[in-house]
């Protein structure tokens, strides 16, 4: 019996994700991915000796990561080592001033009670309610497809209406009212791309991740992430073709039956894409798109980015891992991005060092550095626009750690909406998807399934669960489910039989 064929377009985390449960389930999977590397957003820049992850650099939520392995009778530590960091990050509010988050709870709370008397059992309840969001958030509705609201419609959800209703910013200064400790307590819901005054506060689940579960470091680098999930869909029997962007997609009675690349058509019983919503479905005839593009425009997408890619010459001082910038004000930062639309005057930013947790991202002695500023999608992206902002961040930097770093650069690259665009053909050149606010959560967020095409699928950050390499991770398998749940006849279901 001849296994059906599932063709994926692209090859980012929920892409290898999915591929592996496809290939496991029984079908003939085959990747087609337009960079000559794996990853999708989350690629390597290797130059002289340091190492880059042009992309995610936090690793978080380590206990999603090892679901994906166990599901295939494997662990993370079968492909990589990680490291817990600690300080986990380093934040900074001005010249010499800064808070360090330790890796444990119970220095955390030691931390804010220095800073603010009595704020340690403020932390506490705090923690206990994201603790309880944590825990229905994994159990109970991350792994929902988005098909109908009753999925997550559920005792324990209704219970937390509230909290669906309420934001981030508002709970956290019902607890805290120290103005650094909650610019602290806010931070972990960037990742989910929306500012913390328009997220829900069920969204502090994030805060759980961030104080309890730890920030981590894969040995390498993230990308050593990527190359374990490529190693096991490789052992699954997955196909990967590099170098290999789509440029059509052929429908016949309502089924799409091939995909063509520059020279190649692959034809296929199944079609699920990994890359940008919107670019897959500019692939296809008019009539066969679901959304368009006035939707796309209505939509509030997660930031874009600009970032660099920094050699020191020396290792620098003062710094941590992970270091955030929040010496200015992030409200006028955000409007910029979600309001006015404009490059900040004056932006926070994030650096990550990762030479300071392992030698292999730097020669000795030297020190690599990745800066990120957060922006609005689709902003005027210019050489002089770079420079100036690189001019900046470095004024900043030398200015808050209190020594000179400008004349230690060797060089440096940047990345930024242009790039975005020409390499993920990313709408509006975002960086991290669809922001996970409250109108675009769940039933609300573009489908997994085609409403026009019988056999069309979706995966990533701009459908459920949302923006981040966790939530990617699961997208893959829920799109997965879903596939199998439809075409359930058409697998080979086998067992898990990985060498050991």
């Amino acid at each position: 019996m001849l296994k059906k064929k599932v063709i994926i377009i692209g090859a980012g985390f929920s892409s290898l994700s999915a591929a592996c449960y496809l290939a496991n389930a029984g079908y003939s999977v085959q990747i087609l991915e337009k960079n000559d590397t794996v990853g999708g957003r989350a690629r390597q820049k290797i130059r002289d000796g340091f190492t880059f992850d042009i992309g995610p650099t936090f690793y978080w939520m380590p206990d999603v990561f090892e679901q994906f392995f166990n599901d295939f009778g494997k662990s993370a530590s079968d492909y990589y080592q990680l490291q817990k960091l600690n300080p986990a990050y380093q934040v900074y509010f001005g010249p010499q001033d800064y808070i360090c988050i330790a890796d444990n709870f119970k220095a955390i709370k030691d931390t804010f009670e220095s800073i603010e008397p009595g704020s340690s059992a403020q932390l506490q309840k705090f923690m206990d309610i994201a603790e309880d969001n944590y825990n229905i958030a994994i159990r109970d509705l991350v792994y929902k497809p988005g098909e109908h609201l009753f999925e997550i419609v559920t005792p324990k959800t209704i219970r937390k209406l509230g909290s669906f209703i309420n934001t981030i910013k508002k709970q956290v200064a019902s607890y805290i009212k120290n103005e650094k400790l909650r610019k602290i307590l806010e931070f972990p819901v960037l990742f989910l791309g929306a500012k913390p005054s328009n997220t829900p506060s069920f969204y502090n689940f994030m805060n759980y991740a961030d104080f309890k579960l730890g920030t981590w470091h894969p040995i390498g680098g993230m990308y050593e992430v990527v190359k374990a999930m490529k190693a096991l869909a490789e052992e699954l029997g997955v196909e990967i073709h590099t170098n290999s962007p789509v440029s059509k997609i052929h429908v016949k009675n309502k089924d799409v039956i091939a995909v063509e690349t520059e020279g190649t058509n692959y034809n296929c019983d199944i079609l699920l894409s990994g890359a940008d919503y919107n670019h897959t479905e500019s692939l296809l005839d008019e009539s066969y798109r679901q959304y368009s593009l006035s939707y796309w425009e209505k939509k509030t997408f997660a930031p874009s980015a600009l970032l660099f890619y920094v050699g020191f010459d020396k290792e620098l001082k003062n710094l941590s891992h992970h270091t955030l910038f929040f010496d200015t004000d992030f409200e006028k930062h955000a409007a910029t991005i979600y309001d006015t639309k404009e490059w900040a005057e004056d932006p926070l930013f994030y650096a990550s060092f990762p030479s300071k947790s392992d030698h292999t991202c730097a020669p000795k002695g030297k020190e690599a550095g990745i800066f990120l500023i957060p922006i609005a999608p689709d902003s005027e992206d210019t050489e002089i626009i770079r420079e100036k902002y690189f001019n900046i961040i470095m004024d900043r930097l030398e200015k808050t750690t209190n020594q000179p770093v400008r004349p230690s650069v060797l060089f440096k690259e940047s990345y930024c909406v242009k790039d975005f665009k020409a390499d993920y053909n990313s709408c509006k050149g975002n960086a991290y998807g669809l922001a996970n606010t409250l109108l675009q959560t769940h039933i609300l967020r573009p489908k997994l399934k085609s409403k026009k095409l019988d056999n069309l699928y979706f995966t990533g950050q701009l459908t459920v669960p949302g923006p981040g390499v966790p939530p990617s991770l699961i997208s893959g398998k829920i799109v997965s489910d879903l596939i199998l749940k439809y075409h359930i006849n058409e697998a080979i279901i086998r067992p898990v039989k990985l060498p050991v």
